[in-house]
């Protein structure tokens, strides 16, 4: 079922059992995928004065590259792939493919052969979060979908808080390799679990004519289908189901989503990395000694965590629409006080407010988007978006190390930050009602328009 953007979605949220199993499992990937990401600027550091590698800082910054130039490949493509192949078998196979690569970076002993495994690793890592997504979208409720998506995407800033305290006691006492050796968890826990009980989406089967395994799925799971053929809908016959899912994506049909909502991840990315990048040592320019500086990072991911999860019940209430110009607008005027002396206690909030701001509206856009496409096309718009965000993301600390070397005072950074979240929220405004969106629950469509998991018996 599509949502109607201004009202929310009609009839109760449920959780039955496959939802919640779902839920976690795909949950945990993403912390996984947190933990992998972030783990990199831990040992940075340590990689510097690693004996025989010669690294500079510059190299260092090259090398954190490769990993979101695999990360964006990684997104496009298998996002793509996964509309083919099916949620579950990719999801298991990036879990396993990034989890093999960060455990060979251990092994590395070059820069050169650690990069490789790094860009590697990326293909992965940038196809857990569209499948996860779609996978954990299609086993909930239009209802509680933002609230789901916020659960989810909390995972990846508590994998990067899990990535810096494990540092703290694994790299004294193992040195940098035991932190990459640490990602082999993710294929000796993860993945046997997801191998035994992860479903196939019943949505995605039945789009592409696996009738008789969604039946099978479904009566695992004790879920009730709707049997009943059901027609395309008039304002989607533009898009012919036999139509790839890229071309899909750009047709006249979806073309003006898709490119706010492209647009959108990658504003929302910038934001993120640049914050994480460079706050501690913008607030360090302005006065505050380090332990602030570092607090103010953590109060940043603190706020994400916290704040999108209670904005998720107000935004499956109201919908995607009136929740995203809130927090872009948020983020916005977040940074902006940031550029003030103000009292440090409002300054921590206002940092609060930046995370629940720029993280928050990445997820809700990809909530939204979640609702906004058929099955057949879904994890592949969110591959998109995820893989078009990470130039965002490339952009964002070299841009903003430029300012500073450029000796501007350390406000104009923060307005770097707030002109994206103002953009946001003029982008989302131009997002059309999708094809079908105001169709009643009954007359959901055959090729996957239909996004509601079947109510449980």
């Amino acid at each position: 079922m599509l949502e109607d953007s201004r009202g929310g979605s009609r009839g109760a949220a449920t959780w039955p059992p496959v939802t919640l199993l779902v839920l976690a499992i795909c949950g945990i990937a993403i912390v996984a995928d947190g933990y992998d990401v972030v783990i990199y600027g831990a040992v940075i550091p340590s990689l510097l004065h690693e004996h025989g590698w010669g690294l500079t800082p510059a190299g260092a910054g090259l090398i954190g590259s490769f990993a979101l130039i695999g990360m964006l490949i990684g997104a496009t493509t298998v996002g793509t792939l996964t509309d083919t192949l099916g949620r579950r078998k990719m999801l298991i196979g990036c879990l396993a493919w990034f989890s093999v690569m960060t455990g060979l970076c251990a092994t590395a002993t070059s820069p050169e052969m650690f990069g490789l495994f790094r860009f590697l690793a990326g293909l992965g890592l940038g196809g857990v979060l569209p499948t996860a997504s779609a996978l954990s979208g299609e086993y909930s409720h239009p209802k509680a979908r933002n609230l789901v998506f916020a659960i989810i995407f909390s995972g990846f800033p508590v994998g990067g808080i899990i990535a810096a305290l494990t540092g703290m006691s694994v790299i004294p006492r193992f040195g940098w390799q035991g932190m990459f050796l640490l990602g082999l968890l993710p294929l000796v826990l993860v993945v046997p679990l997801a191998l035994k009980f992860l479903p196939e989406s019943i949505a995605f089967l039945q789009a592409k004519g696996r009738h008789a395994e969604a039946e099978k799925t479904a009566r695992r799971w004790n879920i009730t289908l709707d049997d009943t053929p059901k027609e395309v809908p008039a304002s989607d016959a533009t898009v012919p189901r036999s139509a790839s899912p890229v071309k899909a994506l750009f047709s006249r049909t979806y073309a003006v989503a898709t490119v706010c909502f492209l647009a959108m991840s990658c504003l929302c990315l910038f934001m993120i990395y640049g914050y994480n990048t460079w706050l501690p040592e913008i607030m360090g320019r302005a006065g505050y000694s380090a332990g602030s500086a570092l607090g103010f990072l953590l109060m940043f991911n603190f706020g994400a965590v916290v704040g999108q999860l209670l904005l998720s019940l107000v935004a499956d209430r109201l919908g995607s629409k009136p929740i995203i110009v809130t927090t872009c607008l948020l983020a916005g005027a977040a940074v902006v006080l940031l550029s003030l002396r103000l009292p440090t206690a409002v300054l921590y909030a206002a940092v609060a407010l930046g995370g629940v701001g720029a993280m928050g509206t990445q997820t809700f856009v990809l909530a939204y988007a979640s609702k906004y496409y058929p099955v057949r096309m879904g994890a592949t718009a969110m591959g998109w978006a995820l893989g078009f965000g990470r130039i965002g993301s490339m952009l964002a600390p070299p841009l903003l190390g430029l300012i500073i070397g450029a000796g501007l005072a350390y406000q104009w950074n923060f307005y770097a930050l707030a002109v994206p979240g103002l953009i946001g929220a003029a982008l989302i405004g131009l997002v059309p009602r999708a094809p079908g969106e105001a169709a009643p629950v009954e007359h959901a469509t055959a090729d996957g328009t239909a996004r509601s998991l079947p109510e449980p018996t």
